[in-house]
């Protein structure tokens, strides 16, 4: 079972649990309307489901994976951050590529997943773009930084879902991504953030920190279409 800390962010916040993890999530985001995002596509197949996703979904997607298993896995693919974590990892970095202070660290080796765990939950703010595979889950997600978190220049503007490629026998994950429609055939999921209040953090001055620290409210539209009908629903928030 999928426990709450492992949810993703927008389960949380539709379920109103929105809590640090779901906060992380926003911290990217300043005011405005940000159209296309966390994009979602799903097909059932005989005995598994192959899913897509955009580029908001990668690290969730890693590590449900990665706590599905203990085994040693063959990984490829980068860790974006701005911290060098090459001291701290405890697998091969195969080399570090930099431009203005972002720093994208090259997997291509096998090590066990409690390794890659225990860095995301040291540095959960990083952005694991990750492939592997375990005997429920083949996870190919595109080895480079995502986009900022802009607002779109044009009407529909955005990023084409597939960023993330899943493919999976789990469905566990499959209530998770599609928790209000979980049994589909094919379902396409997209996200409409708007953040209309900025709630700053008393009593700290360091600007770094306020960024962190500060809260996002808003709402979220959620837009579905699925198995050839489409339903639209809203959430507040707070994160």
């Amino acid at each position: 079972m999928i426990s709450e800390a492992m949810e993703s962010a927008l389960k949380k916040i539709f379920f109103g649990k929105g809590d640090n993890s779901a906060h992380i999530e926003f911290i990217k985001f300043g005011k405005g309307k940000f159209e296309n995002k966390y994009l979602l596509e799903g097909k059932k197949q005989k005995d598994k489901w192959s899913i897509k996703t955009s580029a908001e979904f990668a690290n969730f997607l890693v590590r449900t994976c990665l706590e599905k298993t203990r085994e040693e896995i063959a990984v490829q693919g980068v860790i974006v951050t701005t911290n060098d974590l090459r001291r701290e990892a405890k697998f091969e970095i195969e080399r570090v590529k930099q431009f203005a202070g972002v720093k994208q660290m090259v997997l291509n080796c096998r090590t066990n997943a409690l390794n890659i765990l225990e860095l995301m939950n040291k540095y959960p703010r990083a952005f694991y773009a990750l492939s592997f595979s375990t005997p429920a889950f083949v996870l190919k997600i595109k080895p480079k930084a995502p986009k900022s978190g802009k607002p779109s220049s044009k009407e529909g503007e955005g990023p084409k879902c597939d960023f993330c490629s899943l493919k999976t026998s789990d469905r566990e994950i499959i209530e998770d991504l599609f928790f209000d429609f979980p049994n589909f055939n094919e379902i396409k999921i997209k996200h409409t953030i708007e953040i209309n209040q900025i709630i700053l953090p008393s009593g700290i001055e360091d600007p770094v920190k306020i960024r962190e620290l500060a809260k996002k409210k808003g709402r979220i539209i959620r837009e579905i279409e699925v198995d050839g009908r489409k339903e639209i629903k809203e959430k507040e928030f707070e994160a």
